[in-house]
């Protein structure tokens, strides 16, 4: 799909939109869905199941699978995340909303492409059924980050973040918008974002999906494990994002995490993993805890204060939140014509022709596609 043909369809998709009267899901639509945003300020939403919600994020160690032994490290994983599940409400208030880590299944190595994809997860599948039999079980939401593999996308190995409703269906699942590249010495991410594969993302699910906002009774919800890009967080607040949840994977930036909040006026919520012991290949510490709930003014509402595994909730006051809250105010006239000029150093879809079988494979590949002088 040629760039002229996209710049066609998403221009038909977003005259179509006008003021679009709801929001289609994220990439479970099935269906070209067209962008939904207003121009007045204010933002689609549902009606609200209850005036407050608790947020909870779990803090919970990583630990990679073993490729000969995957079948009984998934389980294990799988296992170690429902009594996570089950401590949350234990002996304590639980939460209307839990949010997990970029991993808390599979983990992260240096796996192949091949290697990932016999273990990667299926949305919905075993691993999400358990989930939501859990979530049912609370009545809570559940999120969390998985590698995964879809049949519409075969030999793809995609990063995806699903929201699992309290009724244990498949709420949404937001893929990851982009990876960074040209950054780690001789290889590259090889998992597919939607930056890589766009054109193809955009003519099979539409406008909307790219730029992903779950309307849900208790919020509009987005989520990300992308870090250090405040123009992909001001769209999800420009399109009606309150709760913006944010997952890493051995560290990141705090600032970076509650300068989202402050900027654009949401709640935004930070997941890293704790302290990991027998994670294969990694030191027990390496990038571990740091995770927060920040309200509209950046201020910091709850903040793990160990490494380990642990719970941080906050409430949420979503109703009176949104009576007051409107889009952030931003002079886009005034910065249209850079925005419009820059270009990224690495195009779009260089994945649609070709998928890297390993971390290696995707370095070589990508060497010479920076659009930079290097």
């Amino acid at each position: 799909m040629s760039q002229d043909r996209r710049r066609f369809l998403t221009g038909s998709l977003l005259a179509a939109a006008g003021l679009a009267a709801g929001a289609a899901p994220a990439a479970t639509a099935g269906r070209r869905a067209p962008l939904a945003m207003r121009s007045d300020g204010g933002y689609e939403t549902v009606a609200l199941a209850r005036d407050a919600v608790r947020l909870g994020v779990v803090q919970l160690r990583v630990r990679g699978v073993r490729v000969a032994h995957w079948q009984q490290d998934l389980q294990a994983n799988l296992d170690h995340m429902l009594e996570a599940i089950d401590k949350a409400f234990h002996f304590s208030a639980g939460a209307d909303l839990l949010f997990f880590h970029e991993f808390p299944l599979t983990g992260f190595n240096t796996w192949t492409r091949e290697e990932t994809l016999r273990f990667a997860i299926e949305v919905p599948g075993e691993q999400t059924e358990a989930i939501g039999r859990k979530a049912r079980e609370y009545g809570c939401y559940v999120v969390f980050g998985s590698y995964v593999r879809d049949r519409d996308w075969p030999g793809h190995v995609l990063s995806i973040t699903t929201i699992v409703g309290p009724d244990g269906s498949i709420v949404d699942k937001h893929w990851k918008a982009r990876n960074i590249k040209g950054v780690f010495p001789g290889v590259e991410l090889f998992t597919t974002t939607i930056y890589d594969v766009l054109d193809e993302y955009v003519e099979r699910y539409g406008a909307d999906a790219v730029i992903p906002v779950t309307r849900t009774p208790i919020g509009n919800i987005a989520t990300s494990s992308v870090q250090r890009e405040p123009e992909l967080f001001r769209a999800f607040a420009m399109k009606g994002a309150e709760i913006i949840l944010r997952t890493a994977t051995g560290g990141f930036e705090p600032i970076d995490v509650q300068a989202t909040a402050l900027y654009n006026g949401v709640y935004t919520a930070i997941c890293n993993n704790a302290w990991s012991p027998d994670n294969p290949g990694f030191f027990e510490d390496a990038g571990s805890g740091g995770c927060a709930i920040y309200g509209p003014r950046g201020e910091v509402l709850a903040e793990a204060d160990t490494r380990f595994e642990t719970l941080v909730a906050a409430p949420v006051p979503i109703a009176a939140f949104r009576q007051r809250h409107r889009q952030p105010v931003v002079h886009m006239e005034l910065y249209n014509d850079v925005f419009a000029a820059y270009r990224s150093p690495y195009a779009p879809n260089l994945f649609s022709p070709y998928q890297p079988a390993s971390l290696q494979d995707a370095g070589r590949y990508l060497r010479d596609k920076s659009r930079w002088p290097r």
